[in-house]
This record gives structure tokens, sequence and C-alpha cells, in this order.
């Protein structure tokens, strides 16, 4: 049985996402996240992978990148969330997801998407409605920069 069902996602509303079929313990192996591996040379030289674009796009290693934009890839679904309840693992040229805490039934499947906080980082606005959200898709170790951010500009207002 899989672990995962496809339905509506209540953070992105529009699209797609991925629940929990059955109770989902801490460290278990959810789906594998699928593609083309390609170099990196061909990722910065690609219109495919303009950030304007929705882009599902793994750095593997400093030559090759994992290219998952292609309909079999059901983990794309996957959401991102500030609270994110699994996390992405691989080994070589291989990634998975994997439960980074115990998922209860019915709840949907989210990782932390891990963009960095950089120029572009308004290009992505998180949806994900959770009480650490900073309203941006970056990765946990960067939130501080956005919420220090806004903090300063309020105690000017």
């Amino acid at each position: 049985m899989k672990l995962y069902k496809i339905k509506r996602s209540k953070i992105d509303n529009k699209g797609r996402g991925l629940y929990a079929s059955k109770d989902i313990k801490k460290g278990t192996k959810i789906i594998n996240y699928l593609g083309k591996v390609i170099t990196n040379k061909q990722a910065d030289e690609s219109d495919k992978y303009d950030n304007n674009k929705r882009i599902y796009l793994f750095s593997l290693n400093k030559k090759f990148s994992l290219d998952g934009d292609y309909s079999f890839n059901i983990a794309g679904l996957v959401n991102h969330s500030c609270e994110a309840n699994s996390i992405y693992e691989g080994k070589g040229l291989k990634i998975w997801i994997s439960a980074a805490k115990n998922i209860k039934k019915g709840e949907e499947i989210t990782c932390d998407y891990g963009f960095g906080f950089d120029k572009n980082y308004k290009q992505f606005p998180c949806k994900c409605g959770s009480k650490n959200c900073c309203g941006f898709i970056v990765r946990e170790e960067s939130r501080w920069r956005i919420n220090r951010k806004f903090s300063m500009s309020n105690k000017k207002n």
C-alpha cells in the first residue's frame, strides 16, 4: 500500500499535494524523487530552469543536478512548508523523501524546499500558513534574515 494519496492541496489551492494514506513513522522512506540527471552546465544554459517558472531541480553535487519536471515524478507534488514534516535525503544520484517526524493519516506531506536567501527571494511567496511562516520559501537557516528585515522595517513606521 502506498503511504500517500494525491489530493487538492490546502497549501497550494490551485494545485495538488500528497497526503498520508496512513500513519507514517519518523524515518520512514515515503517516496523517491524521480527525474533525469543533467549536468549543472545544462541547467545553467537552459531556459527551462528560469526562476519565472516552476522548477523541480535538485543539485546533487558540483557536477550534476536532478531534473524532476516530469509527470511520472509524483514526489514533485510535495509542497513546501515552513514547518515541514518530511525531508529530502539522498545518496549518489538518488533523492527520496522521508518522514522527519511522525505524520498522521490525512496530513499533507511537506518539505522545506531549501531555497537560499538572495535578491530573488521575493519571487517565491510561501502559502503554508504555519505559525513559523516568514512569507517566502526560504530555507529554515535563513528565515531569521527575513523576520529581522520585517521587524526592522516595522520599527521605522
